[in-house]
This record gives C-alpha cells, sequence and structure tokens, in this order.
C-alpha cells in the first residue's frame, strides 16, 4: 500500500497506523537509491503495511516532530506506535529481518 498523502505530526499519529514512514529530499542521493528498494519491500513482503514519504525540505514541521534532523531515516510503526528507527544507509536484507517478527505478530 504507498501513500502519499500529508502525514501527521508525531502528536496525531492514529493508533491504529501500521507503516513506514521514509524521510529524504531531493538532493540526497543514498535517498533515491534506497527508497525504490524500500517501496518494493513494503509491497513484496509486506503488503499491509503503508508506505509514506515525507520531504524534509517540503515539510520540516513534519519532520520536526518526528526528531528528524538527517537523511535518510525510516520509521516503522506498528499500531501507532514506533518501533524502529534506521538513520543513514541500511541494508534491505536488515530493515527485512527486524520488520518480519512485529509484522508476523500482528498480521498472522
Amino acid at each position: 500500500m504507498n501513500n502519499q498523502l500529508p502525514v501527521p505530526l508525531a502528536n496525531e499519529m492514529p493508533e491504529n497506523f501500521n507503516g513506514i514512514l521514509y524521510f529524504s529530499h531531493k538532493r540526497c542521493g543514498v535517498c533515491h537509491v534506497l527508497r525504490p528498494k524500500v517501496e518494493e519491500l513494503v509491497k513484496e513482503a509486506f503488503p499491509e503495511l503503508v508506505f509514506s514519504y515525507v520531504d524534509v525540505e517540503e515539510s520540516p514541521a513534519t519532520a520536526a516532530s518526528y526528531s528528524v534532523f538527517t537523511v535518510p531515516v525510516i520509521l516503522v510503526f506498528f499500531e501507532g506506535q514506533e518501533f524502529y528507527r534506521f538513520s543513514g544507509g541500511v541494508s534491505i536484507g536488515e530493515l527485512e529481518r527486524q520488520i518480519s517478527r512485529p509484522y508476523e505478530l500482528k498480521f498472522t
């Protein structure tokens, strides 16, 4: 599931939100390489999660509300709670391993 709607501020995150917030900006080379891989992982391995992209230059208040001050940052949420935070370059394998266990508990 892909969502390009505005992401709520951290204190307004819905309690039933299950998804990934991907923080980046247009000038980040690593971000542009990583983003399609993360989107594909979510689509293929974690279809119940929402993938949302946040451009930190276009939405600085949103980024600040999640204490995101560098990019890329990937936040993983289950039931409206942040479960994991990945900063900088993260391998897709590591991301998949970390998300798999809580995802299976929630959706199987």
